[in-house]
């Protein structure tokens, strides 16, 4: 989109040369070839780039490259005279009416964005209360219990705390994708992060029975990359992999460098997702898990995406799902 700046010059070049043409075919030909309707053209640019003031000043400026034409040999008798006259009224108009109807469609889209924003924030509210009830409700009751000398004191304390904590993870899931991300980005070896995030899922995933098959090429994969947001974003898409995978069956994970672009591949033997699951996976919030904030994913594609990558992901219902992450060419890739 162009700047302020270069829409001003364009409207005054435009401007400039529809008059240099103008004098030149009535000088040519005859005055009855005309172009002074091409002036509606920096009109409109004024009008949709500038507002009421823009759209006054681009229509002053017409009328004065226009001025000339109202003497010497192109305004001669009276109906010439009220032609020149008429058409600088006209232009006036239409560049009044044009900016009546900008203003009324830009404050129809504004208020419409001011709705889907409220929307949002009710949406956004509704699920944070949701996610919030349930562990505030078990730190109410155990509390009470405590407190009346009921039930197994041990037992109600930890109860508390692991509440306590799943409702401080809903807070800090909720202000990660809500603040800016500020990237540290250095040289890391790519092997040893994807190492390090798998680790943090095997405990998990031997739980369940679920095998982490890792594929990383033999040689150094160094880039540069802010190693401890992407580690995050790799470790949510592993574990929501494991989660998604039955008992005995494996995750592969998989790491390749080609054209200086590394890709890093997470599949699972799943029961995959349906269109309606796969089109709504980076919504805010939304979640087909009993436990889950629905902003994992919506974070790690926020974080790859800051690091100027790519997140793709796959699935069929019946077939698993396939998880796709390119870095970027630009990063400094080494296989010393």
């Amino acid at each position: 989109m162009l700047g302020k700046r270069q829409h001003i010059l364009t409207i005054f070049a435009l401007t400039v040369l529809i008059t240099y043409l103008h004098f030149g075919t009535m000088r040519q030909f005859s005055p009855r070839i005309v172009l002074e309707e091409l002036y509606y053209i920096p009109l409109l640019l004024g009008v949709f780039r500038f507002g009421l003031k823009g759209s006054l000043l681009t229509w002053l400026f017409v009328s004065a490259a226009y001025l000339p034409f109202f003497f010497g040999n192109w305004t001669t008798t009276f109906p010439e005279f009220m032609d020149r006259v008429l058409h600088l009224v006209f232009t006036g108009v239409f560049a009044g009416v044009a900016y009546f109807l900008a203003d009324r469609e830009r404050k129809k889209s504004n208020q419409a964005e001011r709705e889907r924003y409220l929307v949002g924030i009710g949406q956004v509210a509704t699920v944070i209360v949701h996610d919030l009830k349930n562990p505030l409700i078990s730190v109410l009751g155990f509390a009470r219990r405590i407190q009346e000398g009921k039930g197994d004191i041990a037992l109600g304390a930890r109860t508390i705390e692991e509440s306590a904590q799943n409702m401080q993870k809903i807070v800090n899931s909720v202000l990660d994708f809500a603040k800016p991300l500020q990237l540290d980005c250095k040289d890391v070896e790519m092997r040893e992060l994807i190492q390090r995030a798998g680790e943090s899922c095997r405990t998990k995933a031997e739980e369940k029975g679920v095998a982490l098959a890792m594929h990383l090429p033999p040689t150094p994969m160094i880039t540069i990359i802010d190693g401890f947001h992407l580690e995050r974003a790799l470790v949510n898409l592993i574990d929501n992999a494991v989660d998604a995978s039955p008992r005995g069956a494996p995750v592969s994970i998989t790491a390749t460098v080609e054209r200086n672009k590394i890709t890093i591949t997470i599949k699972d033997q799943g029961a995959g997702m349906d269109r309606e699951t796969l089109s709504n996976l980076f919504m805010p919030f939304y979640t087909t898990k009993n436990k889950g904030t629905g902003l994992g994913l919506p974070i790690s594609r926020k974080i790859i995406e800051a690091h100027a990558g790519t997140l793709e992901i796959k699935s069929g219902q019946g077939t698993g799902t396939e998880v796709k992450i390119w870095l970027p060419g630009k990063a400094r890739i080494s296989q010393e």
